[in-house]
């Protein structure tokens, strides 16, 4: 580390992380980012299924993800990348979601892209034979445990069709993508430190005053940034902010199953993301003509809050489950004896939408509760975090007067005071990893 205290300390290098750091070194603050791993990435952020899309339950939420859409489709012009190294893959291949009794057959995110001028397709049955002949619409609604009565059966009736967002698509490398941020960070000036647990976040004069690492290293700074991902409500501990915050976070273990493509068919080349509230699942293509199938949190399934230091990382039968629901809408799926794909962790705030913030503590600030669908804002949170910081230590009450933050791209401007910690829980919201 270079001589001199850093002008802000970011905890956390992964995607939300670097971009944040990224976003203050362009505004000319001397950063220094650390994170107990030992690259930029490989924590929550390497787990993720990096699925970028525009439907969200909520308003600004939609507004949010639109708006870091543009920035994917332009990654390395956002990050003014150096040709010489790699450079995370954006796959702009869509979208599909299904019509479902649970999510209202799609008229309330329909009404949000019309407001925002987000375009989407409406596909019938004989549309969605035609991309994926391999499907099956029968519904099979309400999602049940692989182990419950009736479980593969049709329950009556067949899917109203589907919704189909063509600006939409995945990231093939989530942890690459954390590195371009730091890379990017990097050459604005930032600085990062890898293998560096924060064990004290310590306070002087009323405010946030540095933290202090596992090894004794004291490092002071007036602002410091919780973006910890699912160690973040332990940060919030050792910073003494979570009495003052009316939503909080939780680690939550999640499972993500790789299994190979149903054969006969090119997964990776014709296929695109889809979500299905019919059977509670989501997936996308993968590398070498594989599926990654992810869980939408039926209410049937066991949410597992761990301790992040301290927790299973094991496959359990959670996989086979996920695996045979979407085998229920592709019959021909193989279904290996051997798990594969992805044990981690989601940082899940209580109503599963994030918190971007300040805090009780002046100098402290949040961009947590992140996990399983902000990685596709990123940018933006990058952009209004590092904004959030600006204003508040020039002076300004964010909690009496919120910032707000405008979105280029979208052309639309976003109370940041949506994400406030202090908010009630937002009846919009799915309560699941679709936000």
């Amino acid at each position: 580390m270079s001589t001199g205290n850093p002008d802000a300390i970011v905890i956390g290098a992964g995607v939300i992380g670097g971009c944040v750091a990224y976003e203050l070194a362009k505004r000319g603050w001397k950063t220094l980012s650390l994170d107990m791993a030992a690259e930029a990435g490989h924590g929550s952020t390497a787990a993720s299924c990096a699925i970028i899309r525009t439907h969200y339950s909520t308003l600004d939420g939609a507004a949010l993800a639109h708006e870091g859409w543009f920035y994917w489709k332009d990654w390395a012009g956002y990050l003014e990348h150096d040709a010489g190294r790699p450079l995370a893959d954006y796959r702009d291949c869509g979208c599909l979601v299904m019509k479902a009794d649970s999510n209202d057959h799609l008229r309330p995110i329909m009404r949000n892209m019309d407001a925002l001028g987000i375009s989407y397709e409406e596909w019938d049955e004989a549309r969605i034979a035609a991309a994926y002949p391999f499907y099956d619409v029968a519904s099979f609604a309400p999602a049940k445990r692989m182990d419950a009565a009736g479980f593969g059966e049709p329950t009556g009736g067949r899917l109203t069709g589907a919704v189909f967002f063509p600006r939409a698509g995945y990231v093939t490398d989530p942890a690459l993508s954390a590195q371009n941020a730091r890379w990017a960070a990097e050459a604005k000036g930032a600085e990062f430190r890898f293998r560096a647990r924060v064990v004290e976040i310590r306070r002087a004069g009323g405010r946030v005053a540095g933290v202090t690492l596992e090894d004794g290293s004291r490092i002071d700074a007036p602002v410091v940034i919780n973006v910890g991902g699912p160690h973040s409500a332990k940060l919030n501990v050792m910073a003494g902010v979570e009495e003052g915050m009316n939503i909080k976070t939780r680690a939550l273990k999640q499972e993500v199953c790789h299994v190979p493509a149903p054969p006969g068919f090119d997964y990776e080349r014709d296929g695109f993301v889809t979500s299905d509230g019919d059977i509670s699942c989501y997936a996308r293509p993968e590398l070498g003509n594989h599926v990654l199938i992810g869980s939408e949190d039926p209410e049937c399934d066991t949410r597992e809050w761990v301790d992040p230091d301290d927790w299973d990382r094991n496959f359990s039968d959670q996989w086979r489950t996920q695996v045979l629901r979407k085998a229920q809408r592709i019959p021909t799926l193989p279904v290996p004896e051997q798990a594969r794909g992805v044990v981690d962790l989601y940082d899940v705030a209580d109503d599963w939408i994030p918190i971007y913030d300040c805090s009780d503590l002046p100098g402290f600030y949040m961009a947590i509760g992140t996990s399983g669908n902000q990685f596709k804002n990123a940018p933006v949170a990058g952009g209004m975090m590092a904004s959030l910081v600006e204003a508040c230590e020039a002076g300004r009450n964010h909690d009496a007067e919120p910032l707000t933050y405008h979105l280029a791209h979208t052309a639309r401007d976003i109370d940041i005071g949506f994400y406030s910690r202090r908010r009630e829980i937002n009846p919009e919201s799915s309560f699941s990893v679709l936000g």
